[in-house]
């Protein structure tokens, strides 16, 4: 089954967060996804006090910069959300915008390596190995977590290019796009992330593909979400974004899914005037009409 979620845009203060995630909770939502965006709200954080709010929200981040993080750290931060909320976390790690990383001098000059060797190390101590590596980013001795999650969770990667959509096939369990991929984009992500699969033998099970999806509803859906594309720099294509009432932005998404998706996040605008109300109309108008 298709799994339909909703971005808390970091546009947001902090404070609403709560409010947001109790709705997404009682409404049904299956899943709320948060961003760490630089220079506006922790991810960890977030979602731990997301979860906390909850009862059966599964929670998703999408993404921690693995630049402004050793792995060590991340794996101590996932498992805990693991342990503490068994199932409902979901964890992504990625490049990062490489402008931002250059403003606090952490950006590398082989962001495909050093998230090479982060997924790599990642995996292996949320699986509870004791991991050494030396490699040109990632220097571990002997590091095994006291606390690993009680199973071993998928970890994601967010992903654009082709290098690191085959990257993310071979060293992730799930791959996060971006709501600037269009549907065509979709597809030929999943078949690099399948030709990576192959390369590194995984041929069992299934790859989960996350994909962010602009929509917008109300009387001035359209309006807004051309002026948020268009600041995004993005040309709308067909199927790319949707504006409209429940039934539409329901198509838009059963059409996501048929170009490869699992899971289907919508994106509301930054300046989305009702984000509970939003929330409320994905989890029991949206939801419902799709498989």
């Amino acid at each position: 089954m298709t799994s339909l979620g909703v971005v808390f845009r970091p546009q947001l203060p902090p404070e609403r967060l709560r409010a947001v995630a109790r709705t997404a909770d009682e409404a049904g939502l299956d899943e709320l996804w948060l961003w760490e965006d630089c220079f506006l709200e922790g991810g960890v954080s977030s979602a731990a006090a997301a979860l906390a709010w909850t009862e059966r929200l599964k929670v998703g981040v999408g993404l921690l910069p693995v630049p402004l993080r050793n792995v060590a750290v991340t794996a101590m931060e996932a498992a805990t959300l693991h342990r503490l909320f068994p199932g409902r976390a979901a964890v992504a790690v990625g490049h990062g915008v490489q402008d931002w990383m250059e403003q606090v001098g952490a950006r590398a000059e082989s962001p495909l390596t050093l998230l090479r060797e982060h997924l790599d190390a990642l995996r292996a101590l949320l699986h509870g190995e004791r991991v050494s590596r030396q490699g040109r980013y990632v220097k571990l001795d002997e590091v095994a977590l006291d606390w690993p999650p009680a199973s071993a969770p998928e970890v994601l990667t967010g992903a654009t290019g082709p290098r690191t959509l085959r990257l993310a096939g071979e060293a992730a369990d799930g791959t996060v796009l971006t709501a600037s991929t269009t549907l065509d984009g979709v597809r030929h992500a999943r078949g690099l992330i399948e030709e990576g699969r192959k390369t590194a033998g995984r041929t069992g099970g299934r790859h989960r593909v996350v994909v962010y999806l602009h929509a917008a509803t109300g009387p001035d859906a359209a309006a807004r979400l051309r002026a948020e594309m268009a600041a995004n720099g993005e040309d709308p294509v067909p199927g790319h974004g949707v504006a409209g009432d429940a039934e539409a932005v329901a198509e838009a998404v059963r059409r996501v899914v048929d170009a490869g998706a699992d899971t289907v996040v919508l994106q509301p605008t930054a300046d989305e005037p009702d984000p509970e109300g939003f929330v409320r109309f994905a989890a029991e108008r949206v939801r419902p009409l799709v498989p």
